[in-house]
């Protein structure tokens, strides 16, 4: 890639004016490597626009000069898509205005860089719900949330993101506005160009700002911290606990005990769930338009499962204290590896039908190539995506284990393609999977993905280390 040229430099400046842009080393630094650390870019430039007319008018630039650009939103992205390596970065965090509330229409206008907690909260304000949560919720951004198709932990009951989007904003590669911010739940006119941009990491265009969904607010709620003995219990859990809320499961998170003795480790203010350890936990959250209806429902389902002996021990949530304590247990879970050392990650995504044969057959693979490493396995269970974390064995050699990744990674992911899933399940390719993608994606899949990318991108300057 050729480094932007001191005119096109001087003309980005320009354009965004004082306070849209910094070349301060130690302004950028905070955005140039990713929460794992994995990644440590460069950039000549960041551009900060302010609305989308300076992102428009950014691009035009950088088109013309055949200059390439990487765009940012909270920088919580896991996979490195959004870090730059000599091109510039434009961050949305900026944009930040939210546009709109309408809840007879059951949507909101928001801009890209307003955080997925201060959506949720802005529907909260209009008694509605935005519902998509996230553990970096405070961090990540509308923009960055749709570019990378985010998940989270209630897809189970309300999708991912490109679910939850009823149209889009952005600026394309050519600095042209694509202005489809509809709240139509039914527009059947041809290609839906929203969709293209969405998951699409950023190679396709900007986006600028999006209208969400949203849903009325659930009137009861129930959560419970589960105990069993494997992953099979859990299924079977799962399609009880559908069966008698009529499709009120709204999360449900599985997690191996020795993730939650990580996090009881290195995550102060935690502590046991339940009385007695078991071998695994599941995280249950149940809810109702109707009062009360949510805890009755739960108590009939942890009651029957007890009775069969499906389930070892419980405990229900009876605050938000203790509510906000059992998902602090599930949300810590990747911060509390970080102190055990290296760890190779896969998030991954299965049928739920095969989520217990994945997890059998890729443990004793992974143990027979590394005899020692731990499997950290934990995630959203009721939509088939597990992280499937693999850890260095206590008193590793951590280089030498993080140097075997690729190979491992190899494994687990045969695995999973055996099963019918997908080696990225909600956090993207970005830098770190692209390459790997190629082994699982048929060609066909690869050619069409090329081709659209080619004919919106065709000097390829939107975050041209990213897909095919």
């Amino acid at each position: 890639m050729v480094p932007p040229s001191a005119e096109a430099l001087a003309a980005l400046k320009s354009a965004l004016g004082d306070g849209g842009w910094t070349d301060d080393p130690a302004e950028i630094a905070p955005w140039l490597t990713e929460w794992r650390n994995r990644w440590q870019g460069h950039t000549p430039l960041m551009l900060t626009p302010r609305s989308t007319e300076q992102v428009a008018a950014a691009v035009r630039i950088c088109a013309e000069h055949r200059v390439a650009i990487v765009p940012q939103g909270g920088d919580t992205g896991l996979v490195g898509g959004q870090i730059p390596f000599g091109e510039v970065l434009l961050s949305t965090r900026r944009l930040r205005a939210i546009r709109d509330v309408t809840p007879f229409d059951d949507a909101m206008t928001v801009e890209a860089g307003v955080t997925l907690l201060e959506a949720r909260q802005a529907a909260a304000a209009a008694d509605r719900m935005f519902p998509l949560s996230l553990a970096a919720e405070g961090s990540a951004t509308i923009g960055g949330v749709i570019s990378t198709n985010a998940g989270g932990t209630a897809v189970l009951r309300y999708g991912v993101m490109r679910d939850l989007v009823l149209g889009i904003e952005a600026v394309l590669p050519d600095g042209e506005v694509f202005r489809g911010l509809k709240r139509l739940r039914k527009d059947n006119t041809g290609y839906d160009l929203k969709q293209l941009l969405i998951g699409a990491e950023g190679t396709l265009g900007v986006v600028t700002a999006a209208t969400l969904k949203l849903f009325p607010v659930m009137r009861s709620r129930a959560t419970a911290m589960v105990g069993l003995d494997s992953p099979r219990a859990a299924i079977e859990l799962l399609a009880r606990a559908k069966a008698e809320t009529g499709g009120g499961v709204e999360a449900f998170e599985l997690m191996k005990r020795i993730g939650l003795e990580f996090v009881l480790a290195n995550i102060p203010d935690t502590r046991e769930p339940l009385d007695d350890a078991t071998p695994w936990y599941v995280l249950i959250e149940l809810v109702s338009g109707e009062p009360a209806a949510a805890d009755a429902a739960m108590e009939r389902l942890l009651s029957q499962a007890f009775e069969s002996g499906l389930i070892t021990d419980a405990a229900l949530a009876r605050n938000d204290a203790q509510r906000a304590a059992f998902w602090k247990v599930r949300e810590e879970q990747s911060a509390a590896q970080k102190p055990e050392g290296g760890g190779w990650k896969h998030d991954v995504s299965v049928p739920v039908s095969r989520i217990a044969d994945f997890l059998e057959e890729a443990t004793a693979a992974v143990e027979r190539f590394h005899p020692g490493a731990r499997v950290s396995a934990f995630g959203h269970v009721g939509d088939g995506n597990i992280h499937y974390d693999v850890l260095c064995p206590p008193g590793g050699d951590h280089p030498a284990f993080l140097a075997r990744w690729a190979e491992g990674s190899q494994i687990v992911h045969d695995i999973v393609a055996r099963h019918d899933g997908s080696i990225s399940a909600e956090h993207g390719l970005g830098r770190l999977k692209t390459d790997e993608a190629r082994r699982y994606k048929s060609p066909v899949e690869i050619r069409a993905m090329q081709a659209v990318r080619a004919a919106l991108d065709p000097h390829r300057i939107m975050n041209p280390g990213v897909l095919f």
